[in-house]
């Protein structure tokens, strides 16, 4: 896995995501690593991410889901392209779609392994299967249908569905 996040590399002014953004002072700050196939993500939720008195609330959990499948949009997308993922910036996606399904209640303040998959890219589109792991149990797994902004100024996406 590299070194540096694969959001270390998104262009400053696209840094600011609640989940994932690096420039925002209150984020969650989710980082992702690629592998070249996939992406690996740990996270410990906090004691404020509680839901009921020892699980994390489904909120974070499909958050993680969320932040973890644009960010491995993203370095598939440059590998798909043959672009180095450790170069900034890279292309930035948001989501289009994201799925959740909660499987088993997700224990609060252990570490969770989030891990992305790419499972199709096609034009600016890139749909991303994800599971989080806790105490080696698979608690969740979603799919995020990704979609790549054209331009740093550009905020719709509509052109792209």
């Amino acid at each position: 896995m590299a070194n540096e996040p694969i959001q270390a590399h998104y262009a400053d002014e696209l840094s600011h995501c609640y989940g994932c953004g690096r420039l925002n002072p209150e984020g969650l700050h989710i980082e992702s690593h690629w592998d070249g196939k996939e992406s690996v993500c740990t996270y410990t939720p906090r004691s404020e991410h509680i839901a009921v008195p020892g699980f994390v609330y489904g909120g974070l959990l499909a958050s993680l889901i969320d932040c973890h499948g644009t960010g491995t949009a993203a370095a598939a997308m440059a590998s798909h392209l043959g672009l180095p993922i450790d170069k900034a910036p890279l292309p930035r996606f948001v989501t289009g779609t994201l799925t959740v399904r909660f499987l088993h209640p997700t224990p609060l303040g252990v570490p969770l392994t989030v891990h992305g998959r790419p499972i199709a890219i096609s034009g600016r589109k890139v749909t991303v299967a994800a599971t989080i792991v806790a105490e080696g149990k698979l608690c969740v797994e979603g799919e995020v249908v990704a979609l790549q902004l054209r331009g740093k100024d550009e905020e719709s996406v509509s052109a792209v569905r």
